[in-house]
């Protein structure tokens, strides 16, 4: 197969690596790609929104499959944009009805309430009721959870202790805090437990295969402090996600969750991504994502022991049916490196060095780009996330620790205490 994968992330330089091992695959196209996905197959310089490029692209290259890696394509329909083109690539992702789980978090809230799948209490706001939204914010009790309905960054959640700030967030927001994706604004109950992020990938028609569980550190501080970051570390598998956890995930989220999109009429052949919460041993669901996760993907390829892309075309045509997966039984862990500043404002361009000194780690690069001189230089906030197997948490750990300690740059920075927790729970089980 000749494939397109689309997304520059850490999450596609993840998906590029386990891609390029199959003996399926004639060539691998990523774009745009960054300054370690080259590594996998060719970057090429397209825009992963502009749907007419792309198109004369796949014709031009007989592209037999698109593999979309971020939302904002699947949001704005690139599936829809293919159906019924002639010789039309398949396309992992799901229609733009089903992104909208992603897409708009009221329509997401609403699916799971029809489908009575566990979430959070809810009710959703404009402009016209924001008198509504103070009133119900003071039925419930602190910390309060607002989020804008559309996409932001992933910058459009704020978990507020006050009342006060939390309606004065409440106007900000909908007089457009976050541009159009707060015009309307989910209030819930706040949830508390330990999170972790659930992958299936499903082929529209009943089939699904449940991925490697995985838990990220989101928060730029160790001990889970400071503002939000799109992910510091990752660690697969979940030491509370055991199998009576799962078979309840199963149950009563995952497969309420794919007969409720074919009941209504909608098309998903991709990924699910269930960002759970386990509250006293049961799960709830705080979000939907329509696409991998991001720094997750960086441990759950390495735990997927399978060939990718028959699983990949198999979902993407309908189809999954019997097809095995086989999940690598040692643990996975990554942790990030930053630039310095991040989540705030920061440089770019720093020269990077120090990946060939490091054996033992995969580094999956994100904010990277490779200079025509062969320069390597940093390119974003996240710049390269360094992955690692382990017989246990603490082998793959340390492993990723070192990678993270050998990557050298000016202002790199990255937390210590990437999986604290889950070695925490782990120690007291035994």
């Amino acid at each position: 197969m000749t494939v397109l994968l689309l997304g520059s992330g850490g999450r596609e330089c993840a998906l590029a690596w386990k891609i390029s091992q199959s003996p399926a695959l004639r060539h691998l196209y990523i774009a745009p790609g960054n300054g370690g996905t080259g590594n996998y197959g060719e970057n090429v310089n397209l825009s992963p929104l502009d749907f007419d490029a792309i198109a004369k692209f796949s014709d031009e290259k007989s592209i037999d499959m698109i593999v979309v890696g971020n939302e904002d394509p699947l949001v704005a329909g690139i599936y829809d944009y293919f159906q019924g083109r002639e010789h039309a690539p398949l396309i992992v992702g799901p229609s733009k009805a089903g992104a909208a789980l992603e897409g708009s978090k009221d329509f997401a809230k609403q699916f799971m309430v029809r489908h009575g799948i566990p979430t959070a209490r809810y009710r959703s706001f404009t402009a016209e009721t924001i008198a509504e939204g103070e009133k119900f914010l003071e039925e419930l009790r602190p910390p309060y959870v607002l989020k804008a309905d559309g996409l932001a960054a992933g910058k459009g959640v704020l978990i507020i202790d006050s009342l006060d700030e939390a309606k004065n967030s409440l106007r900000e927001m909908l007089s457009g805090m976050f541009g159009k994706s707060s015009a309307t604004v989910v209030i819930e109950e706040f949830l508390k437990g330990i999170e972790c992020s659930v992958f299936v990938l499903t082929d529209g028609n009943g089939g699904y295969r449940i991925l490697p569980v995985a838990k990220d550190y989101k928060r730029i501080g160790e001990g889970d402090t400071g503002p939000n970051t799109g992910g510091m570390g990752a660690v697969s598998p979940v030491a509370f996600a055991d199998e009576t956890f799962m078979k309840k995930v199963e149950e009563r989220v995952i497969i309420p969750t794919v007969n409720g999109l074919i009941s209504e009429g909608i098309t998903y052949r991709g990924f699910i991504f269930l960002g759970l919460i386990e509250v006293n041993g049961e799960p709830m669901v705080i979000e939907y994502n329509v696409r991998m996760g991001d720094p997750e993907t960086e441990v759950v390829m390495l735990r997927i022991a399978s060939d990718l892309l028959p699983l990949l075309r198999a979902a993407a045509e309908g189809n999954l049916g019997t097809m095995p997966l086989s999940i690598d039984p040692r643990y996975a862990t990554t942790v990030m490196v930053v630039s310095g500043g991040y989540p705030g404002s920061y440089p770019k361009g720093k020269t990077i060095s120090g990946l060939d000194k490091v054996e033992d780690v995969i580094f999956f690069h994100a904010g990277t780009e490779l200079h025509p001189d062969g320069t390597l230089a940093t390119s974003g906030g996240r710049v390269i996330a360094c992955s690692a197997y382990g017989k246990d948490i603490d082998e793959a750990l340390a492993n990723s620790f070192i990678g993270a300690s050998g990557v050298t740059y000016e202002g790199k920075y990255f937390r210590r205490d990437i999986g604290a927790d889950l070695k925490a729970i782990e120690q007291s089980r035994k």
